[in-house]
């Protein structure tokens, strides 16, 4: 009875809050927390469905052990048994309306109502989707690139030695494998298809699984051959026609990866002159590069940043100072900001307490409601688009729906000395599991004609990003090219510059935001326009030399 009242109440709170949209819930954390709601009520039926089935079992096995004493008795002495009138009686009762009623239990479906429930909550509660189970496994694969997690750390339930969760079962991680093949992704799909294995010999006793060795086999050995290994796969194929001789596709792979071999073997035979594997060496030199030259690309910088590995010189940070600031603001000489240098040229700081508790939980509490998946401007049509390289959810407040939100906007005015009738509406993120936004520029280059063009305020010439959550692990925001990380901090608020004073585009300010590894980042923006800031921060057409802008 506990549990139906539970169930009640729960589905009276979520009708109270409206029918929620499902899809896309991976892309933000503060969706994924409704799903642990749409589980409690998922339970709560299941508890139920489970009692009532109980229930039917405890009275047909009542009546049985019933029916079994009578029945003993009557074995003893037969005859004695029927010759009595109230025997004789009972027996034809118990093979006629208690058998009967007996009958009408076992067909009748006890459960029936608690199954209906499911298909009613599909309409009242959040339900992931098949795409949200991609995205999050994609997620959690980025993940461990990312940050280098080892495979079966992951599946102990560790994150960078840090024990967060139970376990993985075997299940788990064949599931993550298929996602991953799901997505042409072998290199994952080999990693966890073994760890799957792995797993499933340590669970002999998991009678859940819904997978065989002869299924990771399969699996294991196509993927292995599609990253070039053709010998492994042949021997997977091997082990698993073993188990199932008569495997249809297994015994057609089994030909082909012998042919390919085959071929591969007559191949390496015809390379050199003499029938010898070896190929003939060429007479050319061979040109070395310069072992003092490190060739880091972007995602390696990207990654490294991400893990803390890479940090700027400490030339870099010698003239780097923490101070108090007005700007010239008088209201500011009461409380002056707290401003912390993080870059010298391009000139990027970080202002401590520019947003407090109280004016973070509303802001929070406003975007909510709104949230869509954030998205980017398509470079050559100016529309807006959902990406892969981007994963939150996002909401637009204006500046008059709120005090607060007034107040956060000429806070931004005040630490920036710009003018903010130009700049963009203020923009909250979440960041859902894995949460990212790849390298990118907040201006527009050149090249996008059409970017901000229904704004008509001109380029963004500077951004200001208030960190609104601490963040266990991961989540900073990296500058590619100056090897500096900010890492989130709640209640700060990190400004830069985007363009230099002659209008161009800065390309030294590309950043990126890290996955989210534990916790949940949240985060809102301010993007400052060119437009009405001709006099507070004048075009120039001599090169910038880091100064601050007011």
């Amino acid at each position: 009875m506990a549990a139906d009242w539970r169930l009640m109440f729960l589905l009276g709170v979520l009708l109270l809050g409206g029918v929620p949209g499902n899809g896309e819930v991976y892309t933000a954390l503060a969706e994924m927390e409704e799903l642990l709601e749409t589980e409690s009520v998922l339970i709560t039926n299941l508890e139920g469905y489970i009692r009532v089935q109980e229930d039917k079992l405890n009275f047909l096995k009542n009546k049985m052990d019933e029916y079994q004493r009578e029945h003993s008795d009557a074995s003893n002495d037969i005859t004695a048994y029927v010759s009595n009138p109230i025997n004789a009686y009972l027996l034809t009762k118990r093979l006629t309306t208690d058998w009967r009623q007996v009958e009408n239990l076992m067909e009748h479906d006890v459960g029936t109502d608690f199954v209906q429930n499911i298909t009613q909550y599909r309409s009242l509660l959040k339900f992931p989707s098949d795409e949200d189970l991609n995205g999050a496994a994609v997620a959690l694969l980025r993940l461990q690139d990312t940050y280098q997690l080892d495979t079966s750390s992951v599946a102990r339930g560790k994150l960078n030695g840090i024990q967060y969760s139970t376990e993985m079962s075997s299940d788990d991680c064949f599931e993550l494998g298929r996602q991953s093949y799901v997505n042409h992704d072998y290199y994952h799909t080999v990693l966890w298809m073994n760890e799957a294995m792995a797993r499933m010999l340590e669970e002999p006793s998991n009678h859940t699984q819904s997978f065989t060795k002869a299924d990771i086999l399969e699996y294991l050995a196509f993927s292995t051959y599609k990253e070039g290994n053709i010998e492994s796969a042949l021997s997977m194929t091997n082990e698993l026609l073993q188990l199932l001789p008569h495997h249809e596709r297994a015994n057609g792979n089994k030909r082909f990866y012998e042919k390919e071999i085959a071929q591969q073997l007559q191949l390496s035979k015809m390379k050199g002159d003499d029938g010898t594997d070896e190929m003939p060496k060429s007479d050319l030199p061979v040109a070395k590069s310069d072992p003092a030259i490190f060739d880091m690309t972007e995602r390696r910088a990207y990654e490294m940043l991400c893990r803390g590995e890479l940090k700027p010189s400490p030339s870099d940070l010698r003239s780097l100072r923490c101070r108090y600031v007005t700007n010239g603001v008088p209201f500011l000489r009461l409380g002056p900001l707290k401003l912390e240098e993080a870059h010298a040229d391009p000139y990027i700081v970080i202002f401590h307490d520019a947003m407090y508790d109280g004016e973070i939980d509303l802001i929070k509490r406003m975007a909510r409601p709104r949230f869509r998946r954030a998205t980017v401007q398509n470079s050559v049509t100016g529309a807006l688009e959902t990406a892969n390289y981007r994963i939150s959810k996002s909401a637009w407040l204006k500046t008059p729906e709120h005090r607060v939100i007034e107040t956060v906007v000429q806070r931004t005015a005040d630490m920036t000395g710009l003018d903010m009738d130009s700049a963009e509406e203020l923009q909250v993120v979440n960041y859902g599991i894995g949460g990212h936004y790849e390298p990118h520029f907040d201006f527009a280059r050149k090249e996008e004609q059409r970017a901000f063009e229904g704004l008509n305020l001109g380029n963004r010439i500077a951004t200001v990003l208030f960190y609104m959550s601490d963040v266990e692990q991961g989540g900073a925001t990296v500058f590619t090219s100056l090897h500096t990380a900010l890492f989130p901090k709640k209640g700060t608020a990190a400004f830069w510059m985007n363009l230099h004073r002659d209008g161009q585009g800065d390309v030294r300010t590309r950043h990126a935001a890290c996955p989210v590894l534990t916790g949940t980042k949240w985060v809102s923006n301010k993007w400052i326009h060119e437009r009405g800031q001709e006099f507070r921060r004048p075009c120039s057409l001599e090169e910038d030399h880091g100064e601050f802008a007011i």
